[in-house]
């Protein structure tokens, strides 16, 4: 029988066959790397705000809590945002009549909150709970990164479900003492005996982390 194609074919076969299985996984590195980037995740973008609110400032420099802001970390599943009566308790003193703070001056007069940009989101699909993530002994900094090293506050993490679920597969990495969960950097470090009896004492089952139901309900 004569031959149809040239032999050529033969080569020309292997290398497309070959080509395009290479292609496939080129493009599927490069949709996961593209859905892990910060035009995706917003992961280390500045968001605009009303108002250049500075954790620097406020957390580092004057020191103020946490919770002197976000009033319902410990009792809710948001965190809560602080009512304007909250900074006029400092700021109807306290650099009363700088230009930056009109907004804030403005909002405690008329009753109308002050529209944040939401920094820190996760789909409806997900269910997270602030208040059990801090009575487990996870920090803010934990989720958040040094917010008290932020002039201005971004995402310092993807809040992918694969970064979820680092910290669900192993919390022993970054459960501390109750008492350092406001803390950030060093003095928040938690021995390896601590942890183990951190563990025991909250009852915490990395198995039982991993479950679905825990994250969607």
């Amino acid at each position: 029988m004569p031959q149809i194609f040239h032999r050529s074919m033969n080569t020309f076969s292997k290398v497309t066959i070959f080509g395009g299985l290479l292609l496939c996984v080129a493009i599927a590195f490069a949709w996961d790397q593209f859905n892990r980037s910060a035009y995706v995740t917003e992961a280390d973008v500045v968001r605009d705000q009303p108002i250049p609110f500075s954790h620097d400032h406020h957390v580092s420099g004057l020191g103020i809590d946490c919770r002197y802001c976000h009033t319902t970390v410990e009792t809710s599943a948001s965190a809560g945002v602080p009512a304007t009566e909250v900074c006029m308790s400092c700021h109807s003193q306290i650099w009363k009549d700088s230009p930056m703070l009109a907004p804030v001056r403005e909002s405690f007069r008329t009753g109308q909150p002050i529209e944040w940009t939401r920094v820190h989101d996760v789909p409806d699909f997900v269910y997270f709970n602030h208040s059990i993530h801090v009575a487990k002994g996870i920090g803010c900094e934990s989720c958040h990164g040094r917010v008290d090293r932020m002039p201005l506050m971004r995402r310092a993490h993807t809040l992918q479900m694969g970064w979820c679920l680092d910290c669900h597969r192993q919390p022993e990495k970054f459960i501390r003492d109750p008492s350092k969960i406001y803390q950030f950097g060093s003095v928040a470090e938690t021995s390896p005996d601590e942890v183990t009896q951190l563990m025991h004492s909250f009852k915490i089952d990395a198995h039982q982390l991993l479950d679905c139901g825990t994250c969607h309900r």
